[in-house]
């Protein structure tokens, strides 16, 4: 970081400004505001993009913990001249998030539900409170906040309120502007108040009293006055207006609200502190109707018949969005859902009962039945199914941005909006107009109801003929949409992206008018510089551009859906934010122990790109050696939730196995590498002395030593070896039963054999029952988990290599290789597949890989044993997110038992959670879901763990139970006794007694 930096300056004189010293400003902020104040490296390039094409590497970033601290924030920066941006889940596709400036993140601790009015249906929150949390807070009062945007699960309020988002069920309640009741604001020059509809004599009394807010209030009235004409006729009358500042609030008609017109300015004008919300009853029952047409244009025709019928939501999807959802194998069961078409409308109808919203469905079918819109229909009863089709819906973003076989497709113009009822003709000509820039495989689906249309268009922007052609085709495209009467953003804002092409849209004089705005309320141009008025270039600050070139170094993996480039794989990420969420799934553990951007999957993916310094002001320089990086990925718990419920698959474990390869190159690893890292050696020595090691391992003095010296957390009991491995019982025992079924490999994973074969011996009782002849391999093997998630990928490929020449001949002979911890059974479905892509015994390795439930599920004439039990499922991450749980979920439902999965991960990951300094985040992730699950849970209610880290979190946690894996569950039943009842196995069951974390 440099000691001075030049930024922005006013309007009228950017790009010449005043220095600002950084060291300085870093300084006072960290003196005087109450929160976390970060100009390192890792900081400023997790903060650098958002989910736009642009990129900008923020001064520093201050994390305030109220939001008095944020106003303090503002009140040094304004004393060192530096400018500021806000930002919450920094979703924004305009690029209004990232800039040269400060940037203050109002997600981690501003996110407090202030007061609810539950009678005048108001409540006041602050900025970074996220939609879904809001709506959660208030569901016991039966009102919700209306607009809801795709990503609802990860934007906040005040991002919202920036945007002036809409969401689908905008087609009910309008934009977010329309939902505001007052708004408390501060000025970059210090002046702080609540604004919002301004009747006469308040506005005169306001004047009367004079000083900074009379001006303001005066100011904008002459303004408004001056160019009241232009306004009225230059703002068009539509739905999805989104674009500009919202001038036409502050006429007569509208009752000057302020609040309103600073909705969607995109701070720019004004920092909201908090925002006082209406909000709405929510629906009690909501109806799905699908409705299919030839193609999305015949669809968009039929859209203003429709919309008289007042729907919730009335979204429309064209053939592409759904052909890409099938290619990327998403929501396959929503999909076989779509009546016949190649263009589809979801309309869905609210109101208080299940009966009256069916009815208003079922009166709109009648209207369309015989009549020139007459569609193929859909009637979804099915709430699942429904989920799933909105997400199809939701997911466009995601499902359009990497499609296999097809180019990388861009934001750029992606949320225009014109009259509802010029849709169909509207779509019809930028379909023309893709073709003849040669973009015809852009998809086109979005909110049809009010006229606005989404899509990601595959522009070329890494070569200055790409990018001139992509500039080309914005300003064609603003021409064709201000054609019919529309606006340039129907939802994400203007930014960088549409703030140059407003002159378009509102002519010379509005353009004035916002030029004075914005004067009025920020002259020096501090406020978020270059966005909306006197805009950056449309075609500057971009993410990759002409001169972008990363490195694209050799690495360890193969990378077969990324054409074997670690550069590209990095680029999955497009900054919708889904690792963001704070429920459902696994993604993102770290970011929800924490709440930092740095450690969100988002975040690392930043990082990791800034890491390939494609860029001569890249934030982070030293490559591979990367402090930052490996500080940001040292949280990552390795889980691969992102890989499963990342819309692109991103799959962060995988990248920083890789990243710490090159790191540790040919330098001394941490102690904990070393002991955990190569944990299969050392099992297999104290399998020689096991009693002698647990003693050892546990007396007070030795253990607390070994584990300081070790690497390991003091605080974290270390897990006992058995008396006997599984596979050293196994091989006395030999193999039995007449194996009808023929023969399975029972793979005897490192945590099985050594740490818990009780699993194991359940296993081969279950599978013998079922048919099976029961193998395990003639040697010790490994799968080489622990060197992977270390990174020791040169030991972990030489590990592998072994254990594939060893199973060569059964895989060759088609014999399934049963796993039992989900981890290893993971590595043999990816993890190996993708170090030897090229190698078909790995291929072979990956096809015949079976979980226990998998086998079973698919053994014809093979019933479950009845177990009539509730039970508490803690799908290992693995299991979620590479073999998949509802074969598992399915076969316990055969058996009679009733699960119920949590989400969430343990917090123990393998490695992770015995690595000192990682018990905070480790017990803060169990908390989450796992544990208060399990304490809400009856006695008698069986808690289930197929994951050795699940098992001994919940073993570790206090919470006074033990899981059991599938195996033992099912080998009860067969037996027909009590769990853990198994006279060969009982004794074996535990080596001791549980050791309760933090206990010695």
């Amino acid at each position: 970081m440099t000691d001075q930096v030049l930024v922005p300056g006013p309007v009228t004189t950017r790009p010449r400004g005043p220095y600002v010293r950084l060291r300085d400003l870093e300084r006072d902020l960290a003196a005087r505001v109450d929160g976390e104040v970060r100009f390192d490296p890792g900081s400023r390039g997790a903060y650098s993009t958002d989910g736009s094409n642009y990129r900008q590497v923020p001064l520093g970033v201050v994390v305030p913990r109220s939001v008095d601290a944020a106003a303090e924030a503002i009140a040094v920066c304004r004393e060192h001249g530096a400018p500021i941006t806000s930002r919450g889940g920094g979703t924004s596709l305009g690029g209004q998030t990232c800039n040269a400036a400060v940037v203050i993140d109002w997600s981690k601790y501003c996110h407090r539900l202030v007061s609810v009015d539950a009678a005048a249906r108001t409540c006041v929150v602050e900025p970074g409170i996220v939609l879904d949390v809001l709506n959660r807070l208030l569901a016991d009062t039966g009102l919700t906040f209306g607009p809801r945007p795709s990503t609802h699960s990860q934007c906040t309020l005040g991002g919202m309120i920036g945007n002036n988002s809409c969401g689908s069920t905008a087609q009910a309640y309008g934009k977010t502007a329309d939902n505001i009741a007052r708004l408390e604001i501060l000025t970059y020059d210090g002046q702080r108040m609540w604004v919002g509809p301004t009747g006469e004599e308040e506005f005169d009394r306001i004047v009367a009293e004079g000083g900074p807010r009379a001006r303001i209030y005066r100011e904008l009235r002459a303004i408004v006055d001056e160019h009241s004409d232009e306004i009225r006729r230059r703002f068009p009358d539509i739905p999805r207006r989104v674009s500009g500042y919202n001038l036409d609030q502050l006429l007569p008609e509208a009752g000057f609200d302020l609040a309103r017109a600073l909705v969607g300015s995109e701070g720019t004008l004004v920092t909201v502190l908090r925002a006082e919300l209406r909000l709405v009853p929510a629906p009690k029952a909501e109806c799905l109707v699908l409705l299919g047409y030839h193609d999305i244009d015949v669809a968009a025709d039929a859209v203003p018949r429709i919309a008289r019928y007042g729907p919730l939501q009335l979204e429309g999807v064209d053939d592409k969005l759904v052909d890409y959802e099938r290619r990327k194998h998403m929501h396959p069961d929503a999909l076989k859902r779509l009546p016949e078409g190649g263009g589809w409308l979801m309309v869905s109808f609210g109101a208080g009962s299940q009966k009256e919203a069916d009815a208003k469905a079922c009166e709109l079918l009648k209207e369309l039945k015989g009549s020139e819109h007459a569609p193929h229909i859909s009637f979804i009863d099915d709430a699942k199914i429904e989920k799933e089709l909105w997400e199809v819906r939701e997911s466009g973003l995601g499902a359009t941005a990497r499609v296999p076989g097809m180019r990388e497709t861009w934001e750029g113009f992606e949320d225009s909006a014109v009259p509802p009822d010029r849709l169909g003709g509207y779509l019809r000509d930028l379909r023309r107009l893709f073709e003849e820039f040669g973009y015809g495989d852009a998809s086109l689906y979005g909110h049809f109801g009010q006229g606005c249309v989404h899509t990601r268009i595959p522009f070329d922007l890494v070569t200055a003929e790409g990018v001139a052609a992509f500039r080309a085709f914005l300003e064609r495209a603003a021409d064709l949409v201000i054609s019919y009467g529309g606006s340039l953003s129907g939802e994400h804002g203007d930014g960088q992206a549409r703030g140059e092409l407003l002159p378009k849209m509102f002519g010379p004089a509005v353009m004035t008018a916002f030029e004075r705005v914005k004067a009025v309320f920020d002259p020096g141009d501090r406020m978020n510089p270059g966005k909306v008025v006197a805009p950056y270039r449309l075609d500057e600050n971009l993410r990759l551009g002409p001169e972008w070139t990363p490195a694209d170094p050799a690495v360890h993996f193969g990378y077969p859906d990324d054409e074997g480039s670690f550069q590209r794989a990095v680029m999955r990420c497009v900054g919708v934010g889904q690792c963001r969420e704070h429920t459902g799934g696994v993604m993102c553990p770290s970011y929800r122990a924490t709440g930092e951007e740095e450690h969100s999957t988002r975040g690392r993916s930043r990082l990791l790109f800034e890491m390939l310094n494609g860029h001569a002001d890249s934030a982070v320089r030293d490559g591979w050696r990367s402090t930052a990086v490996h500080d940001a990925l040292d949280l990552c718990l390795a889980c691969k939730g992102c890989k499963h419920d990342c819309p692109m698959q991103v799959d962060m474990a995988t990248y920083k196995a890789e990243f710490l390869a090159h790191h540790y190159a040919r330098r001394i690893r941490p102690m904990d590498h070393y002991v955990m890292g190569w944990l299969p050696v050392w099992a297999r020595v104290a399998a020689l002395a096991p009693g002698v090691v647990n003693a050892l391992a546990h007396a007070p003095v030795l253990s607390g030593l070994g584990k300081r010296l070790a690497g390991l957390e003091p605080a974290r009991p270390v897990p006992e070896f058995a008396r006997v491995r599984f596979s050293d019982w196994y091989r006395r025992r030999g193999t039995r039963g007449g194996g009808e079924r023929g023969p399975v490999v029972l793979w005897p994973d490192t945590f099985t054999d050594n740490l818990h074969p009780h699993i194991g011996r359940a296993a081969v009782e279950v599978l013998e029952a079922a048919g099976y002849r029961v193998l395990i391999p003639p040697r010790t093997l490994c799968c080489g988990l622990t060197w992977i998630s270390t990174g020791q990928l040169g030991v972990a490929r030489r590990v592998l290599r072994r254990t594939v020449r060893t199973l060569a001949p059964a895989l060759r002979r088609g014999i399934p290789i049963v796993g039992l911890e989900p981890s290893c059974t993971a590595v043999f479905r990816a993890d190996a597949p993708e170090m030897f892509a090229h190698d078909r015994d790995f291929a072979r390795l990956r096809e015949q890989t079976r979980t226990l439930a998998e086998l079973l599920s698919a053994t014809d004439g093979w019933d479950p044993p009845r177990i009539d039990r509730d039970a508490v499922a803690q799908p290992h991450c693995h299991h979620h997110s590479v073999l998949g749980f509802e074969t598992d979920r399915a076969l316990l439902s055969r058996a009679g038992v009733r699960v119920e999965a949590v989400g969430g991960c343990c917090g123990l990951a393998g490695n992770f959670g015995f690595t000192a300094g990682h018990l905070e985040v480790s017990m803060t992730c169990a908390e989450h879901e796992i544990l208060p699950a399990i304490r809400a849970a009856d006695a008698r209610t069986v808690v289930l763990a197929d994951g050795f880290s699940c098992r001994t979190q919940i073993e570790q946690a206090g919470v006074g139970r033990q899981a059991i894996h599938l195996a033992e569950l099912l080998a009860a039943g067969v037996r027909g006794t009590p769990l853990g009842d198994h006279p060969e196995w009982r004794a074996a069951r535990r080596p001791g007694p549980p050791r309760v974390l933090g206990t010695r």
